[in-house]
């Protein structure tokens, strides 16, 4: 695989698709209807009561077509991760729809969610801990395919998971080995194997890259798009890193405080963001001109991140905003569609 990035990914889908309402006629693999997740917080005691509630995700709305990449980006704690395990159903929500392939999960019973599994694979932050350090490669690599009986025979097994190292850029003998005695790079490709092990065709990369040197996140990244181009996978790719969204996206969805703020295109947002939070975003993410860089202000945003036990009135981003209105604190936005396939969530538009 090459070390470094070799230009910025082809889009397939030039026309992105509106975040709701979605058929899935028109190739819709996935859609979040207000999807909420909040979780409780007792007192301490024997006799425990429910003081509050944190407010992770908080009416989340977005699509995903067959084939794309949605980005899904913002600040540590901003629900990004939720969002994905209310998704997989590893946290059932509060509220709201996860419609994949047209049944929505939320209604599936856990018995049922067995034969769904398979489709719907994880890619997760931390390479080493994934992976279970008394088994070898093999096994974990093996471990889904022969639990779902997706093989006949031991040497079909065997067969399999030597040609799944191989796709993912590792030598097969590895399948001897243990995770304690890969790099954290191969550790990752051993992930993405033990993911397209089960012939899925949607994976929630979950910061795949974040605990990786730069030079193995661009590997890493390139190995992304290969497969998605050769087996036609669907990533929602959760990060906080924008250079790295902006390289393997389609589409990207901001996230603050449980909320979509901003989603669009790549390109459109990059080169356009209407939300003061997606500027100020940006505006951190260095540029690799000094000349550029020197002339250009940061946007510094005031305050910390309010907690999700108790968020602000009216727009969650309003306290921390340099743009906030008066009516700002007591209206909260919807997300709506400002220009074609451009939706922001704020009352200036």
């Amino acid at each position: 695989m090459a070390g470094e990035e070799t230009g910025k990914k082809d889009l397939r889908m030039n026309s992105p698709m509106q975040p709701t309402a979605a058929k899935n006629s028109d190739g819709t693999i996935l859609e979040v209807r207000n999807l909420k997740k909040h979780f409780s917080l007792t007192s301490s005691g024997i006799l425990q009561k429910v003081v509050g509630w944190i407010k992770a995700v908080d009416g989340v709305n977005f699509s995903i077509r067959k084939g794309e990449t949605l980005g899904l980006v913002g600040e540590s704690g901003c629900g990004k991760t939720t969002t994905g395990r209310c998704i997989l159903q590893l946290d059932r929500p509060t509220s709201g729809g996860v419609l994949f392939e047209g049944k929505d999960l939320t209604q599936v019973p856990e018995r049922e969610l067995r034969s769904i599994r398979p489709r719907i694979q994880v890619i997760f932050q931390d390479p080493f801990s994934s992976l279970n350090p008394r088994m070898t490669i093999g096994q974990i690599v093996g471990e889904g395919p022969g639990v779902f009986k997706l093989v006949k025979s031991g040497r079909e097994l065997k067969e399999r998971v030597a040609g799944l190292i191989s796709m993912v850029g590792l030598n097969p003998n590895m399948a001897t080995r243990y995770p304690h005695e890969l790099s954290g790079g191969q550790r990752q490709r051993v992930g993405i194997a033990r993911a397209l092990s089960m012939e899925a065709r949607f994976l929630i990369c979950d910061e795949p890259v974040s605990a990786l040197d730069v030079s193995i996140q661009a590997q890493i990244i390139n190995l992304l798009e290969d497969l998605q181009g050769k087996l036609n996978l669907t990533y929602l790719f959760i990060a906080h890193d924008l250079s790295v969204v902006r390289h393997i996206s389609d589409r990207v969805a901001v996230m603050y405080l449980g909320k979509i703020v901003e989603i669009t295109g790549r390109q459109e947002l990059y080169d356009n963001p209407l939300h003061p939070y997606t500027q100020a975003l940006l505006s951190a993410v260095p540029i690799p001109d000094p000349v550029v860089e020197a002339r250009r202000a940061p946007i510094i945003l005031k305050g910390e991140i309010p907690s999700p036990l108790n968020p602000p009135p009216g727009c969650v981003f309003h306290p921390r905003c340099f743009e906030a209105k008066k009516e700002c604190s007591q209206e909260a936005p919807e997300l709506r569609e400002v220009q074609p396939n451009h939706w922001v969530s704020c009352l200036r538009f």
